[in-house]
């Protein structure tokens, strides 16, 4: 039997609640790959560096968590001639929770000077000790 696998996704923080409100996942602008890693029971934390996708503007917060549903990755026509692959994920209530107090816990951020780097590919796989701490703090911090 696998066990669990645990992921990060980056996205800006509108994509993400598109996704939470319609229980899917979309990595790394509609590309197949990144779902493909993940199985039925994995979970995903999405951090977004931004607000909105084209705004500058930074936010850098973890802004939502869920678990992978099934192991069918789909493709969806969201318009424009657009076909992003998803996944379904059964999202569930947290608290949007930055990104900076946690540096210096994260194994996975090897440089506090240049943490961002991390999250460059847009996807990516933690262990279970740095997934704890970052659900933690979302599902039960009452304030920032």
């Amino acid at each position: 039997m696998q066990s669990n696998r645990y992921w990060i996704g980056v996205a800006s923080r509108d994509h993400v609640m598109n996704a939470v409100q319609g229980g899917f996942a979309q990595l790394c602008h509609g590309k197949q790959e990144p779902l493909k890693k993940m199985t039925t029971g994995d979970w995903i934390i999405y951090y977004s560096p931004k607000v909105k996708f084209k705004d500058s503007a930074r936010y850098q917060r973890f802004t939502a968590i869920g678990r992978v549903r099934d192991d069918l990755v789909f493709q969806f026509d969201s318009g424009n001639n657009f076909f992003p692959f998803r996944r379904s994920i059964d999202f569930i209530s947290c608290k949007e929770t930055p990104i900076q107090p946690l540096i210096p816990q994260l194994s996975f951020i090897k440089s506090a000077k240049y943490w961002g780097y991390s999250f460059r590919l847009g996807h990516f796989e933690i262990g279970e000790k740095d997934f704890k701490l970052i659900a933690e703090r979302m599902i039960n911090e009452k304030g920032d």
